[in-house]
Parts: structure tokens; C-alpha cells; sequence
């Protein structure tokens, strides 16, 4: 077979089947499966996660996304009385909200949501996003005043994928144990199958820090570029602590827990920001420079995630490594399986 070349986007497809997609997590969370790929012996070894620790050396450092997931989706009205919906992005300077409206939505136009939130449009983005504001009672709100309404009347926005509304279950286990600032509209997902007890016995053992990366919606964008090199990266606002700067400048072997750890080290490494916006893609002709192990699930095709995987072990090696999960029925996407490279 003909190698398949690793600048073209096509070359990251690969054939899933609608039962292979997660639509619930593993219960409890870190019985999901655990693929362990040895990049050293070129081996592979099936395990649950609840056992990762058996594959830690106890010198490694590991980096954790404190990134937590908001109510982002609204249901409401436009002026007309049809039916809105709306997602939020990510804010942006001066109480302005980057979103994402089905359907169509003019610049001026008001919707309507419950708590008598309303939302304005101030800018209609050729990429589909729409700038807007949003006010209760007269008042424009700022992210906080936003996160405090939306609480209570937005509803968690589970990726498309799922085909399904989210649910209270949804508030615990689409969140990971150590989520602290609020943000993300996606969740963190390698994070996921940590249990509050497995997560503290893995940080009781290993030195460890957190990054914040508020996760957006960008990160289902397809690549749609012919060539993977032309794709524009969406950017995302990040933060590291002192520990994990700490970390990044010590010589301790390093484990990202997830893409967007992962990528937030490596923008950090380019760049040397501490705090702003990183738009960092990681594919095999731009490889990691800092991250030596990576804990991620298993990703859509085509995507930069998937591309993020293949900066560490080449696209050969992660196609191969896909079907290895198919063939053992690990469940993919963001409620599913994970897999460990070293």
C-alpha cells in the first residue's frame, strides 16, 4: 500500500462506525479503556485507566487543564417569535460576546432568552461567529455577571456528535474533578476519567502544576484546506500557574494531560507567554519541542486533534494505533477511551 502523505488532509481520514461514538461515559469514569503505546519498543498494551499509574515512571511531571465548561447553549426568541438558538464562544474586550447563532441573524437584531436576557448582534463575522451584547433589564453584563444567568438558564453544550440534549448527569460527568475557572465551551476530555480518588493518588505521587486553556468551539472546526499547512487555527485564551512554568523550565520528563495542555506548553515554548492567546498547531512537520508524553482520547477525522496525535507518532503509526482501538471496541470522542503515548 502506498503511503499515504501527511500534508494532505485527506490522509487523516479514517472509517467509524455511529456505534463506536460515545454518547455516555464509562461508570465509574476511569474504568474506560486505556491504549498504551510505547513509542521506545514500538508496543502497544490494552488496560483500564483506573491503572495509568502502572505506566508512570515516578519522576514524571504531569500538567492538568483546570479549565471549566459553562452553560454555553441558550434557547430563545428572535423579535419575530421564532425559535433562536445560541452558543457562546468566548468573550471578548469590552463585554462583548463571540457566539455562534443557528439560523438567521442580522447586525442590530435583539433575541430574547429567559431571565429576561437579551443579546444583541453588533457584528456578523464572514467565519459564521456573531459579536454580541448582552443585557438584563437594561444592564450590559460582563462575563461574570453573564456566568451567574447562564447557570441557571443554559444548558451544557455536549458536542454535536452526541445527537442528544444534555442532562443533570451531564453537569458531573461532562466536568472534570479539578475544573476551577470557568470558560470552556468544550470540555477537557482526556481529564475526564479521572475519579477524585484516582486524581489524588496520581498527584500525591507525581509533581504537578495546571494550565488553564478555555476550550472553543473551534476545536470541532474540520480542516477544510486542502493541505493541512493552509488550515488558520482558531485561538484560545490561556494561563499557566507558577507550577506548571515551573515544570515547563525544569528538565522533569513531561506528561500533558490532553490536546490542549499539550498545546498551550508547546505555544509557551514558541513564545514564552505566560497568559493571551494561543493558536498553536501541532502536526508532523511542527512536532513538540517540550511535551514528552501525551494522555489524550480518541479524536474525529480529519481534525487537528488528530494531527496533534500524529506530531507525536506519525500519521502511519496513529491510523495504525486507530484501528488497533476499533478492533478492541474502544469507544470514541469525548465520553470515550484514551489512550497514553510514551
Amino acid at each position: 500500500m502506498t503511503p499515504k502523505d501527511p500534508l494532505l488532509t485527506q490522509s487523516y481520514d479514517y472509517v467509524l462506525d455511529e456505534h463506536c461514538i460515545a454518547k455516555e461515559p464509562a461508570s465509574p469514569k476511569d474504568s474506560a479503556k486505556l491504549l498504551v503505546y510505547d513509542r521506545a519498543t514500538n508496543t502497544v498494551t490494552h488496560a483500564v485507566f483506573a491503572d495509568i499509574m502502572n505506566f508512570l515512571s515516578s519522576d514524571v511531571a504531569i500538567l492538568f487543564n483546570d479549565t471549566k465548561v459553562i452553560k454555553a447553549r441558550l434557547y430563545g426568541q428572535k423579535a419575530s417569535g421564532g425559535a433562536v438558538e445560541l452558543l457562546i464562544n468566548r468573550p471578548l474586550p469590552d463585554d462583548v460576546f463571540s457566539v455562534y447563532i443557528k439560523g438567521r441573524v442580522k447586525k442590530g437584531s435583539t433575541l430574547t432568552f429567559d431571565e429576561e436576557l437579551q443579546a444583541q448582534v453588533v457584528t456578523a463575522h464572514e467565519d459564521g461567529t456573531r459579536d454580541v451584547i448582552f443585557t438584563q433589564g437594561g444592564r450590559v453584563l460582563d462575563f461574570d455577571a453573564l456566568q451567574t444567568v447562564i447557570e441557571r438558564i443554559g444548558h451544557l453544550p455536549l458536542p454535536p456528535y452526541m445527537h442528544r440534549e444534555d442532562t443533570p448527569e451531564d453537569e458531573t460527568n461532562y466536568q472534570t474533578v479539578f475544573a476551577h475557572h470557568a470558560g470552556a465551551v468544550a470540555a477537557p476530555t482526556a481529564s475526564l476519567h479521572f475519579t477524585q480518588e484516582l486524581f489524588s493518588a496520581v498527584t500525591t505521587r507525581h509533581t504537578h502544576g495546571f494550565i488553564t486553556l478555555h476550550v472553543g468551539a473551534g476545536t470541532f472546526k474540520p480542516v477544510q484546506s486542502t493541505t493541512i499547512t493552509d488550515h488558520p487555527m482558531h485561538s484560545e485564551y490561556f494561563k499557566l500557574s507558577p507550577e506548571a512554568h515551573a515544570i515547563i523550565n525544569s528538565d522533569a520528563k513531561l506528561l500533558a494531560v490532553g490536546t490542549t495542555v499539550t498545546r498551550t506548553v508547546e505555544y509557551h515554548m514558541r513564545t514564552q507567554e505566560t497568559q493571551g492567546e494561543a493558536n498553536l498547531f501541532l502536526h508532523p512537520f511542527n512536532k513538540p519541542m517540550r511535551v514528552d508524553c501525551l494522555l489524550t482520547n480518541f479524536h474525529l477525522p480529519q481534525s487537528t486533534l488528530l494531527m496533534l496525535v500524529a506530531s507525536f507518532v506519525g500519521l502511519e503509526k496513529t491510523l495504525e494505533l486507530y484501528e488497533e482501538a476499533k478492533a478492541h471496541s474502544y469507544r470514541f470522542y469525548s465520553y470515550g477511551d484514551a489512550m497514553l503515548i510514551l
